[in-house]
């Protein structure tokens, strides 16, 4: 039985009993209270919810979408996400994990701590559905890193004078952390309104970061 037979609810024939062609986008036989499956690969049913998941997160939050919703954006049925997920946080969790795992790396092949900023804003602005589960879901503080911390840390301890204790690396990367998060929630919220003539967040964030390296 392949992936979308088990996702059909009890009782329904299959469409390739009716007909031996697949159904193309828009024909008016479609069946239609089942419209074409989007974002759906036979064997790939995790993955097309995970990606609705995402895009739903992006445009209205952790907590703006239910699990009925996901599986409509990922075009199965209603039941089908249970099969992978316990729940709309099981989705959210995988979501985060693999966000700070992508943010880990990007940070990681920013090429310093000078360019780390940069990549911290570049990562808000281009996945915000991850870093809206990363960020904004309430279990997120659960979830591992990455190792995005730990890069940080690494970076600000090669500024350190010799023979600073470790804890002073970690305290700072905290602090460079709490700025970076700073610029890009106000970003995304908006503030300042464009045309206020304040600096662009990247100047913002590396003024903010060099001074506190200046003060190491």
């Amino acid at each position: 039985m392949t992936e979308p037979e088990r996702d059909r609810p009890p009782g329904r024939e299959s469409p390739s009993h009716k007909q031996p062609n697949p159904v193309a986008l828009g024909d008016s036989k479609a069946t239609p209270d089942l419209p074409p499956r989007r974002g759906y690969h036979h064997g790939n049913l995790r993955e097309a919810l995970l990606e609705a998941a995402r895009q739903l997160t992006a445009e209205r939050g952790p907590h703006g979408f239910t699990m009925l919703e996901a599986a409509k954006a990922a075009g199965v049925s209603a039941s089908a996400p249970y099969r992978h997920f316990k729940d709309r946080d099981a989705m959210l969790a995988e979501l985060c994990k693999r966000g700070f795992a992508l943010f880990g790396e990007r940070l990681a092949g920013s090429g310093g701590l000078d360019r780390m900023g940069a990549a911290y804003l570049a990562f808000a602005r281009e996945e915000p559905g991850l870093y809206g589960a990363m960020f904004e879901w309430r279990a997120a503080k659960s979830a591992p890193d990455g190792d995005a911390f730990g890069t940080l840390v690494g970076a600000i301890a090669a500024r350190l004078p010799p023979g600073v204790d470790a804890q002073s690396a970690r305290l700072r990367a905290l602090q460079v952390w709490a700025m970076s998060h700073g610029v890009a929630s106000l970003e995304r919220a908006g503030m300042p309104p464009p045309g206020s003539g304040a600096p662009a967040p990247e100047v913002v964030l590396g003024d903010a970061v060099g001074r506190l390296l200046k003060a190491m």
